[in-house]
């Protein structure tokens, strides 16, 4: 079995994204997670020369259950991934799945004109990038 010959970032990302503001504290954004049933939220830009920010449940694991801090006393900007790296909506998924490897990541927004579009992961990767598993 064999992977088709080409396909783009776009047919496997997750479309719904969702955005919290850096000074949200983390039991609300934990909160917004469980509501969207999401285990990222892209954090918004300050400004238009800033950059997005991506919170992850393992951020949240490492730098907050595992240091014994309050989530309510913790503000998203402290414990996020800033800059990200991001890939486009048209990358092959075999180099989205080395981009991951090289660079030690699990999840990356998709950006198209300046803009967050979805968000892709390994999970998606495989999942939604393999052929028929049935």
């Amino acid at each position: 079995m064999s992977l088709p010959a080409y396909i783009p970032v776009r047919h496997v990302m997750r479309k719904e994204v969702t955005f919290v503001n850096g000074r949200t504290d983390v039991f609300e954004a934990l909160r917004t997670m469980k509501r969207v049933q999401a285990t990222c939220l892209i954090v918004e830009k300050r400004h238009e020369n800033d950059e997005y920010g991506m919170l992850l449940f393992s951020d949240i694991a490492k730098q907050v259950i595992a240091k014994d801090r309050a989530p309510e006393r913790i503000n998203v900007y402290e414990i996020m991934a800033k800059p990200v790296i991001s890939v486009r909506p048209g990358m092959d998924i075999r180099y989205c799945a080395r981009l991951f490897d090289n660079f030690g990541i699990s999840h990356a927004p998709v950006v198209e004109n300046d803009e967050v579009v979805g968000i892709v992961s390994y999970y998606l990767l495989v999942l939604e990038g393999l052929p028929n598993l049935d």
